[in-house]
């Protein structure tokens, strides 16, 4: 039996539903070596992230904390 490593993120707050609007196409795009599903239910979005070594987890957990990030910030612009 072969275990790829995988990451949980949890989000949860008012934010949760536009962070998940806003990434959800990403995850549905294939990224080399890595799978990702985003889920949210209520105020809380949940990230999946499996990938084939741990070079390719680490990318792709950056550029996904990096993009909620984006979609934070552009949230509280917009907000304001």
């Amino acid at each position: 039996m072969i275990f790829l490593p995988c990451a949980v993120l949890t989000f949860r707050g008012n934010d949760a539903a536009t962070v998940y609007g806003a990434i959800s196409p990403e995850a549905g795009r294939e990224i080399p070596r890595t799978k990702v599903t985003a889920d949210l239910d209520g105020d809380e979005m949940v990230l999946r992230l499996q990938a084939s070594d741990l070079s390719a987890l680490r990318a792709a957990i950056n550029s996904y904390l990096r993009w909620i990030k984006i979609a934070e910030d552009m949230n509280k612009a917009v907000g304001e």
